[in-house]
């Protein structure tokens, strides 16, 4: 079982819960989720001698929630990975992500690969940098329909997404799981007109086998502690993101990569996508694993092949 305890970083207490001994592995998680979508790999990685510190990340879970928007740039979030190695007696570590924390993971390993030993994500491929700042760009492809550009109105998804939290967990967990199934080709997330994100969801009739009702009450227990709107500022944060990461602009992600994404993913762009996304990105990046039968929840939904992966990964890095 991990223990939990609390860390100082950068002016921040960030709750973290921690499990084995061996050479530091950090998981960070993504949106919108906490700690505990790596109860899994916490244990797997555990059993195969490694010290596993997965955190809530600002704003999420036991963590400290910054108010200031601004507080949720990509740099303050690449500096709590930075920060928490160090905080917890390390100079390197190995550091894996999933949705958010994969551009987290990506973005650390670019900006500081002293610190990173090996860098994995899951789900979301190496950001390539485009010519406009990313919410301009979806604005005006999508007349401010896409879903990042919901997510940055103040007030408005945290509405949505509170009203609710056990049907939006349901909604979200499963419809964006392997188990949903989907007619026709998965198109961009575009929020219909007068209506909301979990829109696109849909509620199951039963809860597959990876997902339990005490699994549904530990996330709505989190959220309703820590509320959605630091995470949502996560998303409020891209276009200064780009603009704050112009310095990087072409460089490569030096360290051993891998990428682990489910078939059904929404964001499967096909193994030869992927293969030329991480060789433009990380020319030292392992050969992808691709995840038969699981969606965007990859690590929960196929927690054996992930943490056998990700095993196999750690130890050819040894």
């Amino acid at each position: 079982m991990p223990r939990h305890h609390t860390v100082e970083v950068n002016g921040l207490r960030l709750h973290v819960a921690e499990e084995g001994e061996g050479p530091l592995v950090l998981l960070l998680h993504g949106f919108p989720e906490f700690w505990y979508s790596w109860r899994h790999q916490l244990t797997a990685l555990a059993q195969a001698g490694y010290r596993v510190v997965a955190p809530d990340q600002r704003g999420y879970g036991s963590s400290d929630r910054p108010d200031s928007p601004d507080a949720y740039s990509i740099l303050h979030l690449s500096g709590d990975v930075v920060g928490l190695i160090h905080a917890l007696g390390e100079r390197q570590a190995f550091v894996i992500g999933h949705d958010w924390g994969a551009l987290v993971a990506w973005s650390t390993a670019t900006m500081r690969p002293d610190v990173v030993r090996g860098v994995a994500g899951l789900s979301v491929l190496p950001p390539a940098r485009g010519p406009l700042p990313p919410l301009r760009q979806t604005r005006e492809k999508f007349d401010g329909r896409f879903y990042w550009n919901y997510f940055e109105q103040p007030g408005v998804a945290e509405a949505e997404f509170g009203k609710d939290p056990d049907r939006t967990f349901r909604r979200l967990l499963f419809g964006a799981s392997g188990d949903r199934q989907l007619s026709g080709p998965p198109g961009p997330p575009l929020v219909p007109p007068g209506g909301g994100f979990l829109d696109l969801a849909a509620d199951p009739e039963r809860l597959p086998p990876w997902l339990t009702e005490e699994d549904i009450a530990a996330y709505v227990a989190a959220f309703e502690r820590s509320g959605f709107t630091g995470p949502l500022n996560w998303y409020r944060n891209l276009d200064r993101n780009w603009e704050l990461t112009a310095t990087w602009a072409g460089a490569r992600i030096d360290v051993p990569a891998l990428f682990v994404i489910g078939d059904r993913d929404r964001a499967f762009p096909g193994r030869d996508g992927i293969v030329d996304a991480l060789s433009a990105a990380a020319p030292h990046h392992r050969e992808p694993v691709i995840v038969a039968g699981a969606g965007h929840w990859v690590q929960q939904e196929r927690p054996a092949e992930v943490g056998d992966a990700l095993v196999s990964f750690l130890a050819s890095l040894a």
